[in-house]
């Protein structure tokens, strides 16, 4: 089997002995950011991030099995793979552990003010903060329970939060206090202390944070997005912090990235601003190339019906 890989992900020379190992001929093209000068048509499977906004799936006429670095399906064609019976695979769990190690430490800074004893670190003030507060009996609202909304519901509840689900399946977590689907969350979202963003996005999803669904949240709560930024209404969001509503936003992914300069995002002391940064971690890698092992190795290409 012909196996194009990207440099979205950086292989070890051991690592690519064994896909070598399994009986894949491996082609190597390091920027997947712009049209390959090879022939597209040899391949029986890709391992890839970005590559098919610039070279067309069509092209692909071998094409059976795609594993995208990304634990999100928006950056491939996933209708026309679908009606070619290409077989279509995600991230999924790569990232998560990060993800949400990451989203409790954004909350315990806001609620236990790390922000303001840095600062009074570093001008050297002795000045008690009162009003801290606790995760215990907080109403945590995590909108997407899929791995990476999992695995925050597993860390919240270390901390004895009351966590909530909301998605269009029930994952019937035991992490999970309460569940709801989708469509209830304006009966919801009144309710939260803290609401986080794991879901995907998807044409459904775009736009689903819009100003009436933000207006229903506590004017005291967190919101937290570690989905994709376009989930998010911005505009209605600046318009909300401007009126003083939110004890905080967390804000990982955006609209468009990076984030402009302009946007009034980056100078509100309630907003904190990360470039795509959450999912990074030490451990990612094996976990990565474990799993692009296995869905490589189990994927029958004699079966296949492209």
């Amino acid at each position: 089997m012909k196996l194009l890989l990207t440099g979205a992900f950086n292989y070890t020379e051991e690592q690519l002995n064994i896909l070598k190992g399994c009986g894949f001929e491996i082609a190597f093209v390091q920027n997947e950011l712009e049209k390959l000068s090879i022939d597209c048509s040899q391949f029986d499977a890709v391992v890839c991030n970005n590559l098919f906004k610039f070279n067309p799936a069509e092209n692909f006429t071998s094409l059976k099995a795609v594993q995208l670095i990304s634990a999100g399906f928006n950056n491939a064609p996933v209708g026309y793979l679908a009606s070619k019976g290409i077989a279509l695979y995600n991230a999924r769990g790569v990232y998560s552990a990060p993800i949400a190690e990451w989203v409790i430490l954004k909350i315990l800074e806001i609620y236990k003010h790390s922000a303001d004893f840095a600062l009074q670190q570093k001008n050297k003030e002795w000045k008690k903060i009162r009003n801290l507060l606790e995760l215990v009996d907080k109403r945590v609202l995590i909108v997407g329970t899929g791995s990476v909304g999992l695995e925050c519901a597993k860390r919240l509840k270390a901390f004895d939060a009351q966590v909530i689900g909301a998605d269009i399946y029930d994952s019937s977590s035991p992490f999970i206090d309460e569940f709801y689907p989708t469509e209830a969350l304006t009966e919801v979202l009144p309710t939260a202390d803290v609401v986080i963003l794991t879901l995907p996005l998807n044409d459904k999803t775009r736009g689903l944070f819009s100003s009436s669904l933000l207006s229903l949240m506590k004017d005291d709560s967190i919101l937290i997005n570690v989905a994709r930024g376009a989930i998010i209404d911005e505009n209605a969001l600046i318009q909300h912090l401007e009126k003083g509503k939110f004890k905080g936003v967390v804000l990982d992914v955006f609209e468009e990235e990076p984030l402009c300069e302009s946007s009034p995002l980056w100078t509100c002391d309630r907003v904190s601003v990360t470039p795509h940064n959450s999912f990074v971690s030490d451990g990612n890698s094996n976990r990565m190339f474990s799993l692009i092992l296995k869905n490589l190795t189990e994927f029958d290409f004699g079966k296949a019906t492209r």
